[in-house]
C-alpha cells in the first residue's frame, strides 16, 4: 500500500481535475473515480490510504461505497464531501465510520489540513499495530519454545488463566523462563494495554523493599524531599510481577497479604491507605512449602498467591525440545552477532541431549552465544561444545547394573541410588536431584517412598 495514496471519487469531473491538482501539489499520490463502482475496482486494485468521496452519486452513492470499505478494507480512511443542505446526511456517514466531511464549495487549504490529519492518524494506527505484532512476535505463548508434554501442559493451562484475573504462582528452577512465562501471561489478558512492572525481590536490599513496592510521602523519613510512587502503583490497571517471591522477608509479606486480600497499599508516612487495581503474578524457584515449615514463608500468603500454580520444567525433564530450542537459540544469536552464513551441524545436538542443563534454558542460550561469537569456520560441529557437554554423553553410557541370575529388587536399587547420590552431596537435595536427573520434588516423593531420613545427629544443610 503506497503511504501517500488517495482516490478522489466524484462525479464531477472538473471537480475531480482541481482535487487532483491541489493534492498533488500537497505531496500526494492520486487516484480518480467518476463513482462508486469504480471506485470499488480502484481500491481492490491500487489499495489507497485514503478515499475522498463525493456523498450524492449514482448509481453507487458514498454511503454505500464507504460501507464496502468499512465491511472490505478496514485500513482505508473515507472523507466525504457534501453539499451544504445534506450536511445530517455526512453526519450520518461519520457514524458509519467515515474520518471527517468537507462541504461543497470546498475551501481546498481546508481539505488538504484534513486530508494531512486523517494520514497522521493512519500513520499512527499502522505504528500501533506494527507494534502490537513485534510485542505478539515477542510475549506470545508460541515463542515459549517446545512441544514437550510437560510443557505444553503449562502453556495450556498458563493460556486459560491469562483470561482471567486470577493471582499466578510461577515455579521453576533458575532459568527455565519464569518472566517469560509471566509476561506472555500479561500480553494475552486483557490488561495487556497496561503496564506490565517486575521488581527482584531478592536483589533490592531489606531497608529499600517496602519503599520501593508502595512507595513513600513527602518527609516520611530524613532524606524524603519528595513522594515516590512505588512498582505497586506504577503497575496500576496492569500487572505486577514479583520474581523471586521466597526472598521476601516475613515483615514484608504481612503488606502483601494484605495487599493481595483488600487491594490496599499503605505508602510510608501515608495518613490513609489507598487503593490499587493491579493483578499479581509472582515467581520462585524455592520450595516454598519447605520455607512454610521453616517459618520462613507465611502459609496464608502461600495460598493467596498459589490461586493458580504453574510448573515450569527443567530442561533436563523435557530433552525432546532441546533440538528446536538449540536451532532457534542459534538462529537468534547469529543474526544479534551479523553473521548470517554460519552454520550448526546436527553433530551438535545429540550431546547436549545427554547434558544434564543445571542453568536450563539460560545456559543453552548462553552456550550457543558463546559458540557463535568464537566460530572460527563456517559450520559450528560437536568440537566445538565446551568439555563438559561432549563427556555427558560418554558418562552416561558408563553407568551400567549388573543384572544377578536370581533377580533383583527395583526398589533395593532405587533406594541405594538415592541414598549413594545423597551421601555424595552432603544430603544437599538440590543437588542430588540434578545429579540424578529429577526434579527436588520428585526426589523428596521419592525419598518419603523409601522412608529415607538424614541421621537426626547430624548437621543439616
Amino acid at each position: 500500500m503506497n503511504r501517500n495514496r488517495v482516490l478522489v471519487v466524484d462525479d464531477d469531473p472538473n471537480l475531480r481535475r482541481v482535487l487532483k491538482m491541489q493534492l498533488a501539489e500537497a505531496g500526494y499520490d492520486v487516484l480518480l473515480a467518476a463513482d462508486g463502482e469504480e471506485a470499488c475496482r480502484v481500491i481492490e486494485r491500487e489499495q489507497p490510504r485514503l478515499v475522498i468521496t463525493d456523498l450524492s452519486m449514482s448509481p453507487m452513492g458514498g454511503l454505500d461505497l464507504l460501507r464496502y470499505i468499512r465491511d472490505h478494507h478496514l485500513d482505508t480512511t473515507v472523507i466525504m464531501i457534501t453539499a451544504f443542505g445534506t450536511v445530517e446526511t455526512a453526519v450520518e456517514a461519520m457514524r458509519t465510520g467515515a474520518y471527517d466531511y468537507v462541504t461543497k464549495p470546498i475551501d481546498y487549504d481546508a481539505l488538504v489540513m484534513v486530508v494531512h490529519r486523517a494520514m497522521e492518524r493512519q500513520h499512527l494506527i499502522e505504528e500501533v499495530r506494527t507494534l502490537r505484532s513485534a510485542l505478539d512476535a515477542r510475549y506470545g505463548f508460541e515463542t515459549i519454545v517446545g512441544r514437550s508434554k510437560a510443557l505444553l501442559r503449562v502453556l495450556e493451562m498458563a493460556s486459560r488463566v491469562a483470561q482471567r484475573d486470577s493471582t499466578v504462582l510461577i515455579r521453576g528452577e533458575t532459568g527455565t523462563g519464569k518472566e517469560l512465562l509471566a509476561r506472555a501471561i500479561h500480553h494475552n489478558s486483557a490488561r495487556r494495554n497496561q503496564p506490565f512492572v517486575t521488581i527482584n525481590c531478592g536483589t533490592i536490599p531489606k531497608e529499600l523493599l517496602e519503599s520501593e513496592l508502595f512507595g513513600y510521602e513527602r518527609g516520611a523519613f530524613t532524606g524524603a524531599q519528595g513522594s515516590k510512587t512505588g512498582k505497586v502503583e506504577m503497575a496500576g490497571g496492569g500487572t505486577l510481577f514479583l520474581d523471586e517471591i521466597g526472598e521476601l522477608p516475613v515483615d514484608m509479606q504481612v503488606k502483601l497479604l494484605r495487599l493481595l486480600q483488600q487491594r490496599e497499599i499503605e505508602k510510608l508516612g501515608a495518613t490513609s491507605p489507598s487503593t490499587v487495581d493491579v493483578r499479581i503474578i509472582a515467581a520462585t524457584h524455592r520450595n516454598l512449602q519447605s520455607m512454610i515449615e521453616d517459618s520462613a514463608f507465611r502459609e496464608d500468603l502461600f495460598y493467596r498467591l498459589a490461586v493458580v500454580p504453574l510448573d515450569l520444567p527443567p530442561l533436563r525433564e523435557r530433552k525432546e525440545d532441546i533440538p528446536e530450542l538449540a536451532q532457534q537459540l542459534f538462529n537468534k544469536m547469529k543474526e544479534r552477532h551479523g553473521l548470517p552464513s554460519l552454520r550448526l551441524d546436527p553433530s551438535v545436538i545429540r550431546p547436549m541431549i545427554h547434558y544434564r542443563w543445571p542453568g536450563n534454558v539460560r545456559e543453552l542460550e548462553n552456550i550457543i552465544e558463546r559458540m557463535v561469537v568464537l566460530a572460527v569456520h563456517d559450520c559450528i560441529t560437536e568440537a566445538d561444545l565446551p568439555q563438559d557437554i561432549r563427556a555427558a554423553e560418554s558418562s552416561e553410557r558408563e553407568f551400567f547394573v549388573e543384572l544377578p541370575e536370581q533377580g533383583i529388587s527395583l526398589d533395593r536399587v532405587e533406594r541405594d541410588l538415592l541414598l549413594r547420590a545423597l551421601e555424595k552431596f552432603n544430603w544437599n537435595q538440590t543437588q542430588a536431584a540434578r545429579y540424578l536427573d529429577i526434579s527436588r520434588r520428585t526426589l523428596i516423593y521419592r525419598m518419603d517412598k523409601h522412608g529415607i531420613r538424614r541421621d537426626p545427629d547430624t548437621d543439616s544443610l
